[in-house]
């Protein structure tokens, strides 16, 4: 899949050089179809584009962007084999390789063919140009990168698997111990006497009771002799 979607990139790059010399490929046309005595069908297959390049197109810059057509196309078509051999697909992608095939096709009629936004293709066009000559022979190239750009990112989505996912998946099946550690009993029971034994010494002082036999009993002294 990585070496598909550089491919497409690549084609990409190199669509974007054509689509800055979109006026000098009509001119070209124009010219090649003056030089025919074809300018009463307007152009509408690949077949078309290479016969006005191969025969009737006699300038070196008119020839070289409208070789970069037909080289775009070719690229193309050619990625379509690799889609291919990506994924075996489903009804999806398999309708949108097939789509691609179709209006790569070297005999395809693409005159209906029309490129919506965000492409502005159509409206460099003039009027007339875009109703009657022109609109689907600019609208074929970028009609198919989208197309392609729909399969690669529908079998990311829905065929291939996503290692991703599958590794949180698997952070969520262990999930950590909420339990308390459990408590030494003896140690419990030792820090609950002494809690015991300080709540009693501050009750005692409290009430500061004197035992009264120990106020009978001479005071202690040391042995020896004492004078009386």
């Amino acid at each position: 899949m990585d070496e598909v979607v550089e491919t497409l990139g690549k084609i990409e790059q190199n669509y974007k050089l054509f689509q800055q010399q979109q006026m000098t490929f009509v001119k070209a046309l124009k010219l090649s179809r003056l030089e025919a005595n074809d300018l009463v069908r307007p152009v509408s297959s690949i077949n078309q584009v290479e016969c006005y390049k191969d025969h009737h197109c006699y300038n070196s810059r008119d020839r070289h962007v409208l070789n970069m057509f037909i080289s775009i196309c070719n690229d193309l078509r050619n990625l379509c084999q690799k889609l291919e051999k990506v994924h075996p697909g489903d009804s999806v992608t398999n309708g949108l390789l097939e789509k691609c095939k179709v209006l790569l096709n070297d005999s395809n009629d693409f005159t209906d063919l029309r490129a919506t936004y965000p492409h502005g293709v159509v409206n460099y066009l003039s009027l007339a140009e875009a109703t009657d000559c022109y609109a689907g022979v600019v609208s074929l190239i970028p009609i198919v990168i989208d197309t392609m750009r729909e399969w690669i990112s529908y079998t990311n989505k829905h065929l291939l698997p996503n290692v991703s996912h599958g590794h949180a998946t698997t952070k969520q099946e262990t999930p950590i111990s909420q339990t308390p550690p459990a408590v030494d009993l003896t140690v419990q029971t030792s820090i609950s006497n002494k809690n015991t034994v300080k709540l009693q010494e501050r009750e005692c002082s409290k009430c500061k009771y004197e035992d009264p036999r120990l106020k009978k009993q001479a005071p202690w002294k040391t042995p020896g002799k004492h004078p009386y």
